[in-house]
């Protein structure tokens, strides 16, 4: 197993586990122009979106996508994990906590301490794995406003 930045012959495995993930967490996934909209992003420098997959053999069974965002109320820069997900069979063997390794040392080399993300409260599994990890957990609502 070997955990690495994506590649763009890696888009489409990206897009089948962003499919997955979306399932999972019970949510819509519109497959519209994602190839070209996620490469874009994925692989255009400025745009500050990395990507991480797993690779296991000639499969990759993970991914997780971050970047960089400022808060205002720390008046500094935090990571923010936007996805983080493994298929089932790569579940439970320290792959999860080798992605938030690599995530965690990204962060302090871009000269930031902390690292957000969600998950949904039904995801009792994730919920665990991050408390297992030290992170805190903080009440918050999320709301979509479609522009």
């Amino acid at each position: 197993m070997k955990i690495r930045f994506a590649e763009e012959r890696d888009i489409e495995f990206v897009i089948r586990l962003c499919k997955a993930h979306a399932l999972y967490e019970k949510s819509n996934f519109n497959e519209n122009n994602k190839k070209e909209q996620l490469s874009k992003h994925l692989f255009e420098s400025s745009s500050g979106l990395k990507c991480l997959v797993v690779e296991s053999g000639i499969e990759i069974i993970g991914y997780a996508t971050f970047f960089r965002q400022f808060s205002t109320w720390d008046a500094d820069y935090y990571i923010y994990l936007d996805c983080l997900f493994l298929k089932e069979n790569a579940r439970g063997k320290g792959t999860g906590q080798q992605i938030m390794d690599v995530v965690k040392k990204y962060s302090k080399e871009a000269g930031c301490s902390i690292i957000q993300w969600q998950t949904p409260d039904f995801n009792t599994k994730a919920i665990k794995f991050y408390s297992r990890l030290g992170a805190e957990r903080k009440a918050k609502e999320r709301f979509f406003w479609q522009i």
